[in-house]
């Protein structure tokens, strides 16, 4: 089978085939069938690494420029925009086409042959509320896959591949809610599913509904960056000129994952200088000014990312933060992330109740909830979904696997 199933994720991306063991993802960073979503275009070396290694060279202090959750660029401005290397620029369509064809090339040197057709997850809605830009999206990223060499290439929602993966495993006819909660969007997909639906040629009376929102981990990170981290950079702190706060552009720009090389430029570092001289707390702006000059604002980031993930399982945690002049601890508990992120999780419930109206069935008719995705780990979230079936049976999906393995399900049943 030459065909393929590709998850390329705002977080992680996974790739998929059927061989005579079944379905199975293929190892795409080392052993790992789980790839970091990552770029990193290494000055120093001069060449460009993805996945873990990517990270690893940012970390280590290489000189060079990281690129991560470049998929939400997809649905926005940015896509058309472009940003500086070292020798020259490179647009954002390029650093995604780079991408993906480092993880086919990775992909066939795993499976030892080559892939030509691939199904690709989507989210229900890149951009919501916006069918052009919606439209207009997946065709730029199937350009981009085309261009990485993949012959034919096709879309499926995610949840409905997270739902074709579940069915590989059910025993009898369900009514199935599949929430996949990733990086970037929030997906839901009401289905019916059963061993005799599995050869139907025709799916499309299965589904009784689709819906998204994108909400996903890294809005939940920037969230809690807002909350947490930022004030100790200036976020919400006086200037000289009464009743004026430092603005608060920048603080969201260094909180989002896709912005974060936008102020890596002489354009900005002005700006945070003015900022400084016009500040009644201009050591807090020292500060920020550190992490920029120091290009530490992805090492903030992954430290914020850290401490939500640790908050998953534990009440209480420390946030570690370098500010390239010095660190600092500061001691963060669930309930600040659940006040900095609730709206988020209330978001989430809200468009699960709006895609059971849709499907045109009760919260009391749901057989099972099938949860994937890395942001259902989170206790709040999770309690989110739950609330609007809270009588079905609670399914956990292979958080990172599922809709990858789902999409080769439907790259079988397309090409063959």
């Amino acid at each position: 089978m030459t065909a393929c199933g590709l998850d390329f994720g705002t977080s992680n991306t996974t790739l998929g085939v059927q061989d005579a063991d079944g379905f199975r993802l293929l190892a795409l960073d080392g052993t790992r069938t789980t790839l970091p979503t990552a770029v990193f275009f290494d000055f120093e070396h001069d060449r460009t690494t993805i996945g873990q290694a990517a990270i690893d060279g940012y970390v280590s202090g290489v000189e060079g420029r990281l690129m991560r959750s470049i998929k939400s660029m997809l649905g926005t401005d940015l896509i058309d925009a472009d940003t500086a290397l070292r020798k020259g620029r490179i647009s954002f369509r390029a650093v995604i086409g780079t991408f993906l064809d480092l993880v086919k090339k990775r992909a066939e040197d795993a499976l030892g042959g080559e892939l030509g057709d691939v199904v690709v997850g989507r989210p229900v809605h890149f951009v919501d509320g916006d069918p052009a830009g919606d439209a207009a999206a997946e065709e730029a990223l199937g350009r981009i896959a085309q261009a990485a060499g993949f012959r034919n290439v096709s879309f499926q929602f995610e949840p409905i591949a997270a739902a074709l993966d579940y069915e590989q495993q059910v025993a009898g006819e369900e009514l199935a809610l599949i929430a996949d909660i990733g990086g970037g969007t929030s997906d839901f997909s009401v289905v019916r599913i059963g061993p005799e639906r599995r050869g139907k040629a025709d799916r499309a009376g299965d589904i009784l509904a689709n819906d998204g929102i994108r909400v996903g981990g890294t809005d939940f990170d920037r969230d809690l960056s807002l909350a947490t981290a930022m004030p100790e950079l200036g976020l919400g702190s006086a200037m000289k000129r009464a009743g004026l706060l430092a603005p608060k552009s920048i603080y969201f720009d260094l909180a989002t994952w896709s912005k974060i090389n936008f102020l890596y430029t002489a354009k900005a570092m002005a700006e945070l200088e003015r900022l400084q001289r016009d500040s009644a707390e201009p050591e807090k702006i020292g500060r920020l000014i550190g992490v920029v000059e120091h290009r530490q604002g992805h090492a903030l980031a992954m430290a914020v990312e850290r401490t939500k993930i640790a908050l998953s399982d534990h009440e209480a945690t420390q946030l570690a933060l370098d500010w390239g002049d010095g660190e600092l601890a500061l001691a963060v508990d669930r309930q600040a992330l659940n006040r900095a992120t609730g709206s988020l999780a209330a978001r989430i419930g809200t468009r699960i109740r709006d895609c059971l109206a849709d499907a045109g069935v009760t919260a009391d008719r749901i057989d099972a909830v099938f949860l994937t995705g890395g942001s259902t780990l989170l206790p709040q979230v999770r309690a989110a979904i739950l609330a609007e079936a809270p009588g079905a049976r609670v399914v956990e999906g292979n958080i990172f696997g599922s809709v990858g393995l789902g999409l080769t399900v439907e790259a079988l049943r397309r090409y063959g």
